[in-house]
């Protein structure tokens, strides 16, 4: 089936996402009381919160998504790989992003495809979108929807084959299918501090690209076909 997969009807993403606030201590009491709250079992006894914050990106309700890069095939010959990136006001990108999905990607026949995406990517950006008061396009709203018509295709479920204990990272997967490593500058780790330190949007725009790149090619492995060759990839 995955073979049968029309892949100039996927578009491929992955997002970055930071802490709301560069620091705990600019965070409202409540906020703060909340985030302590949100986060105490995984903290244990081991972080307070204020030494957790660096992680806080991670959750929709205390992060924001600062970059979405995108990539999709041309046309059906799958000779050429277009990235481009969303970045800018958390707003702004989320609003583009929408315009893209509603204009180009709405058709019942098109998939979104992500690394972990149904686990992390698709709900991020769906919650994101709410809390900036944006209006879900039909990608993303799955209400009502029956699994099977979920638009949605995730390359680590794909790489489950059913075992539901299994987690792969990118690089990991990546790395055994013989696939150049996207994680050649930065990680997710570095991107608060690229983002609040060195205000390097730009960098973190060329990592998130990466990741899209790697999707796809894992995708492309997974269907046991040619890798995509540099000259095959062009970046908006």
């Amino acid at each position: 089936m995955l073979q049968s997969l029309k892949l100039d009807h996927v578009l491929f993403l992955d997002i970055e996402t930071v802490p709301q606030q560069m620091s705990f201590s600019e965070l409202d009491p409540l906020d703060q009381q909340l985030y302590e709250d949100k986060t105490r079992y995984q903290r244990k006894e081991d972080f307070t919160p204020e030494e957790f914050y660096d992680r806080a990106g991670i959750w929709a309700e205390f992060g924001k998504i600062v970059c979405i890069s995108v990539g999709y095939f041309v046309d059906r010959t799958y000779r050429q790989f277009r990235v481009r990136s969303f970045t800018g006001t958390e707003l702004g990108l989320l609003e583009e992003f929408s315009t893209l999905l509603k204009n180009h990607f709405s058709a019942k026949h098109q998939l979104l495809c992500a690394h972990n995406g149904k686990e992390f990517d698709f709900p991020y950006i769906a919650r994101r979108m709410i809390i900036n008061g944006i209006e879900l396009p039909a990608m993303l709203n799955l209400f009502g929807k029956k699994p099977w018509e979920v638009p949605h295709l995730d390359t680590m479920e794909l790489w489950k084959f059913g075992d539901y204990k299994h987690f792969t990272s990118l690089k990991l997967m990546t790395r055994v299918l013989g696939i150049p490593s996207p994680k050649d500058d930065i990680d997710g780790s570095q991107v608060r501090d690229v983002y609040y330190m060195e205000n390097d949007i730009e960098r973190i725009a060329r990592y998130c690209e990466k990741d899209v790149i790697a999707v796809a090619q894992i995708l492309l492995k997974l269907r046991l076909e040619p890798l995509l060759t540099d000259d095959q990839i062009v970046t908006k």
